[in-house]
């Protein structure tokens, strides 16, 4: 059984957990076909910037200061972009940078290349990068922006190019083939892209929900397994003292009969941290209950400090460890719903056979009677607890924080 559960809550622990948009899970599955798109990207970028970047090349030697100048603006943000899609950081920025670039490289292509030096049969190293522009803006822009540039810039280029063979009739049958090549290219490359995201956010969308399902089922089932075992101890130890209480008449009977009721109490109070020893009546140091309420402290991640007051010379170890147990719940309470603030404790001993421990936080506080019945962190942790060993425990909260005070004197 042990490894079972163990092996649960390792499967348990990577299930991704909640992130912090609004108590949403994570988009595991879109996250990881982002980081897809991202790499295919850049693949291909590559490849095509490389042959795009020979083709530049291979004209250098005719190059002018402003072609080179058309270079640099063209493959400096090329390069960007596919670093920032294969490391995965800065892609939307590089991409979309890129995008915007392309658009206006191409408008300038016309005042920068000399038509006339130009035929139609020659496609400029430029028309290689048409539809990694579209691929940046898949990336980068949502996507009615991406179906715009992939219809938008195929056109740009064709007019570009007519510009540039001052729309001479030669250039019109190369042109309309590159345009519709490209154009239908970058339709895919959107549609693919949008698809592979739908089917990966319905993945996203149908995990949150079996997730939170089960979330719900096994805190329901968790409540119901808490129900029957409180119900079965209330009968068989709390029921059972209280009827020998009605019932005893020496005595010794009574004495049976309290003893019972203090067993039952402590049972109760330890329902939730399964721990069922009562302890003896043995004294032990009351310095060791403020080292314990220190070490508390230390294990729950507490920033505060344990005051002293005087400390009893000794107190039977059933009462030390009901009053450190009883005040570890209360510095947890604090931990949890005031987030430690203003967290103090103050450990007290009026007379050398009497002890108390106050535990105060600055929170925004609760409403004690509104505490339900099934809670046990107050009413069987700390209320019951210190009944069980004939102490008191009172609780006051209001907007200015939350007093818990643990008393206990020696009858």
């Amino acid at each position: 059984m042990a490894a079972e559960a163990g092996s649960i809550r390792e499967a348990w622990s990577r299930i991704p957990s909640l992130g912090v948009n609004g108590g949403e899970f994570e988009r595991f599955t879109g996250e990881r076909m982002e980081r897809i798109l991202g790499i295919v990207t850049a693949i291909g970028s590559t490849a095509l910037g490389a042959q795009a970047l020979f083709a530049a090349i291979t004209r250098l030697p005719e190059a002018d200061p402003a072609r080179i100048a058309m270079m640099i603006m063209v493959f400096g943000p090329l390069l960007a972009m596919i670093l920032a899609c294969i490391t995965g950081r800065w892609a939307r920025q590089a991409c979309g940078t890129f995008a915007v670039v392309y658009v206006l490289a191409l408008l300038l292509w016309p005042q920068v290349v000399n038509p006339a030096v130009r035929t139609p049969d020659t496609q400029p190293w430029i028309f290689f990068l048409v539809n990694i522009g579209v691929a940046a803006a898949m990336i980068a822009f949502p996507v009615v922006l991406q179906f715009a540039w992939a219809i938008a810039v195929p056109f740009v280029y064709g007019f570009v190019r007519l510009v540039q063979g001052e729309f001479s009739q030669s250039f019109w049958i190369s042109t309309a083939f590159d345009v519709s090549f490209t154009l239908i290219l970058g339709m895919v490359i959107v549609s693919l892209a949008w698809m592979f995201r739908q089917v990966a956010g319905g993945v996203d969308e149908v995990r949150s929900q079996t997730v939170s399902a089960y979330a719900r089922a096994a805190a329901a089932t968790a409540a119901e397994e808490e129900r029957v075992s409180l119900a079965a101890l209330m009968h068989d130890s709390v029921l059972a003292a209280l009827i020998a209480a009605e019932r005893a008449e020496s005595d010794r009977e009574r004495g049976l009969a309290a003893g019972m009721a203090r067993e039952a109490l402590t049972r109760l109070a330890n329902t939730e941290a399964s721990i069922a020893q009562e302890g003896n009546e043995q004294p032990i140091a009351g310095v060791q209950v403020v080292a314990e309420l220190r070490r508390a402290l230390s294990e729950l991640g507490a920033d505060a400090v344990v005051e002293e007051r005087g400390v009893p010379a000794a107190i039977p170890e059933r009462v030390a460890r009901a009053i450190v147990l009883a005040a570890r719940q209360a510095i947890g309470n604090a931990m949890t719903h005031a987030g430690g603030r203003g967290l103090h404790v103050v450990v007290e001993a009026a007379r050398p056979d009497a002890m108390s421990v106050t535990v105060l936080d600055s929170g925004p506080g609760f409403d004690v009677d509104a505490i339900g019945a099934d809670r046990l962190g107050i009413r069987a942790s700390i209320l019951a607890r210190m009944a069980a060993i004939a102490g008191t425990a009172d609780v006051r909260s209001g907007p200015g924080g939350t007093t818990v005070t643990l008393s206990w004197e020696a009858a």
